[in-house]
């Protein structure tokens, strides 16, 4: 991704048969984000084993869905009433993955010789 892209976790689960028009309502009405923005929207089914991204693309918006066979996404745990949780991109493939972010450790990134 881009890095003007930006990935919000929606904190509470979804009826996963909500439709594109309907994502994009809880988008600007729940996580009060604008569904147009070309940022990713992850959204997660009440089991925990479903998720779905609704993205803008230039054209309309676009849904990709996930459903695990086994287990449940293991989603980060939101801090005071947060609506979304921002992610980083490679936390976004993690979670996809199926893998905890709880004991993922970031690694020192590069400093610039420091």
């Amino acid at each position: 991704l881009p890095p003007s892209v930006r990935v919000f976790l929606a904190v509470e689960p979804v009826d996963m048969r909500k439709s594109f028009d309907a994502l994009a309502l809880l988008v600007e009405h729940v996580l009060e984000q604008d569904p147009l923005s070309g940022h990713l929207f992850v959204f997660v089914g009440k089991r925990g084993h479903v998720v779905r991204i609704l993205f803008w693309d230039r054209s309309g918006f676009a849904l990709f869905s996930k459903r695990l066979e086994r287990g449940k996404f293991r989603l980060p745990t939101p801090t005071g009433g947060d609506r979304s949780l921002p992610l980083e991109a490679a936390e976004l493939l993690l979670l996809l993955e199926g893998i905890d972010l709880a004991g993922a450790q970031r690694r020192p990134r590069w400093g610039g010789g420091t």
